[in-house]
């Protein structure tokens, strides 16, 4: 299996303020604002090449994702800090998902969400490295095998 981040998330105050400098000011393409009709669903996704993407998030509505909230931290996510960079490895299915949280929970990780299908679909965890670096592990049924990485 070949280790692989297939997409940085960077938490932005302001979404529509952070396309415009990336795409605008910067020249990334995009395909702009998506998911913006789902509940904290709103994202903007830019290629890097070699099938990384960033992508631009609400922090608020990352926040909500991985339940690690400066107004409510869930149980599961006690002792993590607000993140505001997410590190995200793409497998091919929702099998994998599991597979690679209880790998990287053996090494030392802590769990900060449990495998979960969000609204739009899939299935997706979160955990902290030691070190308290926040990874989402995720299965998009949405996203073709050439985009998620690490079989």
């Amino acid at each position: 299996m070949q280790p692989a981040i297939s997409v940085i998330t960077l938490a932005v105050a302001d979404l529509e303020r952070a396309v415009r400098f990336y795409r605008d000011g910067l020249g990334w393409p995009t395909r702009g604002i998506v998911g913006a009709d789902l509940a904290h669903g709103a994202v903007a996704f830019f290629e890097l090449g070699g099938g990384l993407k960033l992508a631009l998030w609400p922090q608020a509505s990352l926040d909500r994702e991985t339940g690690a909230s400066r107004k409510a931290v869930s149980q599961e996510a006690k002792d993590v800090s607000v993140p505001r960079t997410l590190l995200s490895h793409n497998v091919p299915s929702a099998e994998r998902v599991s597979e690679v949280l209880a790998r990287a929970l053996h090494a030392g990780a802590r769990c900060v969400r449990t495998p979960y299908a969000p609204v739009w679909g899939g299935l997706v965890t979160f955990f902290a490295d030691p070190d308290g670096h926040l990874w989402e592990i995720a299965w998009n049924p949405a996203w073709t095998p050439s985009v998620q990485p690490g079989a």
